[in-house]
């Protein structure tokens, strides 16, 4: 997957390039903990605090997805759709797929409008247990 550069910023600062480089490629949602300690290992000098706060402006400039795991954690990965989206989330394994729905977009405008509410933004995160861990469940209850 071609990474997907940030916004155009003022600065484009060393820190944030590290940051976009600890998550490129990965294929699991990682915890900023899970980004500082790559980025320590790989031996760059960063702070915990700067990489909360470079995680939290790429998520808010849609070039990283982010979600909040069971126990509060947030929790980032490279967009892998540039484009609005929602997530399903296994709650059993943590699998995430995207999905975007148009009229779904449309439904939310007209119920944000009916409220007098107006430049709307949202996220939607549908937890529920995929396949996998279902035929899995499945499987251990007829053994």
């Amino acid at each position: 997957m071609e990474r997907k550069e940030a916004p155009t910023r003022k600065r484009k600062t060393r820190q944030l390039e590290a940051v976009l480089q600890a998550v490129h490629g990965e294929p699991d949602f990682l915890s900023a903990a899970d980004v500082f300690t790559k980025l320590k290992s790989a031996g760059a000098t960063i702070g915990l605090a700067t990489v909360y706060r470079n995680l939290a402006s790429l998520a808010a400039e849609g070039v990283l997805d982010q979600l909040r795991a069971a126990d509060g954690t947030m929790l980032y990965r490279e967009c892998g759709d540039i484009h609005h989206h929602h997530h399903l989330v296994c709650r059993k394994c943590g699998k995430t797929e995207e999905f975007s729905l148009e009229g779904l977009e449309v439904t939310l405008d007209k119920l944000a409008n009916k409220h007098g509410f107006t430049e709307i933004e949202h996220v939607m995160e549908l937890n529920g247990v995929c396949a996998e861990c279902r035929q899995n469940s499945d499987s251990t209850k007829t053994s």
